[in-house]
C-alpha cells in the first residue's frame, strides 16, 4: 500500500571503552562512574527500522516520537522501492506522536483519519507495517478492549487489539473495514514478539496531537496544576462520598491555575467542565484536550460537601512543573508483561526512571503498570517499583513470576519484596493527625505501619501480608486507623512479608 511507509533511522552512539578489561565496580558504586570517564571513546552508528503512514499529498507522515527520537538522518521507503529524506516538523513525546515531512515536490497518495470513537470491541482492524524490516507486512483481528491504560505516560486511552503487532510496527496505521486509521500501533505486550495484545493510539487523540504539531510545530496542552491519585473504597468511605469516584488532589503547584482558584489538597475533583469523572486516569486527558485561556468550572468535594470553583487553564508545555515523560528508550517498542500469579502488569525500569525517581545507579526492577482487581499486592500503587523479591533483583517480570512461582510450589510462608514507592498523603503538611485527629478522637488515635493498616481492611484467601518493619533506606509508616491520614511523609524502600 503506497500510503504506509517504512522508516529508517540512524544514529550516532559514543560510549567510553573500560580502562580495566577484565575489571568491573560493583552496580551503583561511585568508583564505576568516575573510571568511565578515562576509558576511550568509540563512535558507533545504530539504525533502527519503524513503520508510518502518509496524511497530505505534500508528503506529511504520521508515526512514533520514539521511533525517530534523537534520530540524526530519517529515510522514509514508499512503495517498497522509493527513499526521500525526511524532517521532523514536531514530535510530542508525552503522547508518542511525531509528524514528518518528506523532503519531495512528488504528491503522495494519503489515507485519512477515521473517528475512533465509533469504533467497537469486537470490529475487524487490519494493521500494515515494517516489523522486523519486512515492509508491507499486512495483520488483521479485532478491537480487543478500549480505554486501555498501561502505564507508558499520563496521557492514555489505547486501543486494544489482536492483530499480529511485532517489533518494527510502531507508528503504522490500524486501520477499520472503511479503510480509514482509527489509530497508530505504539506499544505490545510482551517479550520478543506479539502475543496477540498491541495497543493503539486512537486517532481521535492522534487527530488533536498531529494538528497543533502542524500548525505549531509543538503541542498545547491545558494545565491545572494539581498532582493526583486514584480515590479508592477506603478514601471514599472516609470523605462521606457516596461510590469510589473522581479525583483525590495530593497536592497543588504554587501559583498554579488550581492555586490561584483556591483548589486545594484532599479536594476530589468530580466534574471538569460539565463532565464527570469517574476514574482519576480520566481527568489528564480531559484537561489537556481543552483549550489554553479557557475559564471552566470545576465541581470538588469537600467537608463532605459539593463546591464549585471556576479555573483559567495554563498551558502545560510552559508550566514550571512540567517535564517531558520521555517513552522507551529510542527506536524500542514499549514493551509491557503480565505476572499472572500477583495480578498485575509491569515494565522494565529504564534509565529516565531512575533519574526521575533520584533512585541509584544500576538500580534494576519493575515498574508496576496496572494492579488486578484481587491482586496480592493490592497495597501497591501503578507507578511502584518492585525492585528485589526473595533477596533476588529482579530485571523482568519473568524473573518475578519464576520466584513467585518456585514460593507458591514450596512450603515457604512468605514473600519477601523491596519495592520504592511513593504515597501522597491528603495533606503534605508534616504531622497531620497530630493536629488534627486528636480533637476529635484522642482515644482511638493511634497508628499502624501501612502495611499493617491495610491488612486489616483486605483478606485475600490466597494471600496474607505483614509488614516485618524492615528497612534499607528510608521508612514512613505510620497511619491513623481512624483517619487514614499519615504521621510521616517521605520516599524510600521497604520490605514486605506477604503470602
Amino acid at each position: 500500500m503506497p500510503s504506509v511507509v517504512n522508516i529508517s533511522t540512524t544514529t550516532t552512539v559514543v560510549t567510553n571503552s573500560n580502562p580495566f578489561p577484565g575489571f568491573e565496580f560493583p552496580p551503583g558504586s561511585p568508583f564505576a562512574d568516575m573510571f568511565k570517564e578515562f576509558g576511550t571513546p568509540q563512535t558507533r552508528k545504530s539504525a533502527a527500522l519503524g513503520s508510518g503512514f502518509i496524511i497530505e499529498e505534500s508528503g506529511i507522515v504520521i508515526t512514533n516520537n520514539h521511533v525517530i527520537q534523537n534520530a540524526e538522518d530519517i529515510l522514509v521507503r514508499v512503495d517498497g522501492d522509493k527513499e526521500y529524506k525526511a524532517t521532523v516538523v514536531g514530535a510530542d513525546p508525552l503522547s508518542d506522536i511525531a509528524v514528518l515531512q518528506i523532503d519531495s515536490k512528488e504528491k503522495f497518495t494519503p489515507v485519512k483519519f477515521g473517528n475512533s470513537d465509533q469504533a467497537r470491541i469486537g470490529d475487524w482492524v487490519i494493521a500494515i507495517g515494517n516489523p522486523f524490516g519486512l515492509g508491507g507486512t499486512v495483520t488483521a483481528g479485532i478491537i480487543s478492549a478500549r480505554n486501555r491504560s498501561i502505564g507508558l505516560s499520563r496521557y492514555e486511552d489505547y486501543i486494544q487489539t489482536d492483530a499480529s503487532i511485532n517489533s518494527g510496527n510502531s507508528g503504522g496505521p490500524l486501520f477499520d473495514m472503511n479503510g480509514d486509521v482509527i489509530g497508530i500501533n505504539t506499544a505490545i505486550l510482551g517479550k520478543g514478539g506479539s502475543i496477540g495484545i498491541g495497543f493503539s493510539i486512537p486517532s481521535n487523540d492522534a487527530k488533536r496531537v498531529v494538528n497543533q504539531l502542524i500548525e505549531f510545530g509543538e503541542t498545547k496542552r491545558g494545565w491545572l496544576g494539581v498532582r493526583i491519585q486514584v480515590v479508592s473504597e477506603e478514601i471514599a468511605e472516609v470523605e462521606k462520598l457516596d461510590e469510589p469516584r473522581g479525583a483525590l488532589v495530593a497536592s497543588v503547584a504554587e501559583k498554579s491555575p488550581s492555586d490561584k482558584a483556591g483548589i486545594k489538597a484532599g479536594d476530589i475533583i468530580l466534574e471538569f467542565n460539565g463532565t464527570k469523572i469517574n476514574e482519576m486516569k480520566e481527568l489528564p486527558i480531559i484537561v489537556a484536550h481543552t483549550e489554553v485561556g479557557k475559564t471552566i468550572e470545576v465541581k470538588v468535594w469537600r467537608n463532605k460537601k459539593e463546591i464549585t470553583k471556576k479555573i483559567k487553564l495554563g498551558r502545560l508545555e510552559t508550566s514550571e512543573d512540567f517535564k517531558v515523560e520521555k517513552k522507551a528508550s529510542k527506536n524500542e517498542t514499549p514493551e509491557i508483561s503480565e505476572v499472572k500469579s500477583l495480578k498485575i502488569i509491569a515494565r522494565p525500569l529504564n534509565d529516565d526512571d531512575i533519574k526521575e525517581r533520584k533512585l541509584p545507579n544500576q538500580t534494576t526492577g519493575l515498574v508496576i503498570t496496572n494492579i488486578g482487581k484481587n491482586s496480592p499486592i493490592d497495597y501497591l500503587n501503578v507507578g511502584d517499583v518492585i525492585v528485589e523479591a526473595q533477596k533476588k533483583k529482579i530485571k523482568s517480570t519473568k524473573d518475578l513470576e519464576d520466584i513467585v512461582g518456585t514460593v507458591l510450589k514450596s512450603n515457604q510462608k512468605t514473600i519477601l519484596n523491596e519495592f520504592y514507592f511513593e504515597f501522597v498523603p491528603k495533606s503534605m503538611q508534616p504531622y497531620p493527625c497530630f493536629h488534627k485527629c486528636r480533637k476529635s478522637h484522642p482515644k482511638s488515635h493511634q497508628f499502624h505501619n501501612f502495611c499493617q493498616l491495610k491488612y486489616l481492611q483486605h483478606d485475600h484467601p490466597k494471600f496474607h501480608f505483614q509488614s516485618n518493619n524492615m528497612q534499607r533506606q528510608y521508612f514512613f509508616d505510620l497511619f491513623c486507623e481512624v483517619c487514614l491520614q499519615p504521621a510521616y511523609v517521605s520516599q524510600g524502600s521497604n520490605q514486605v512479608l506477604q503470602k
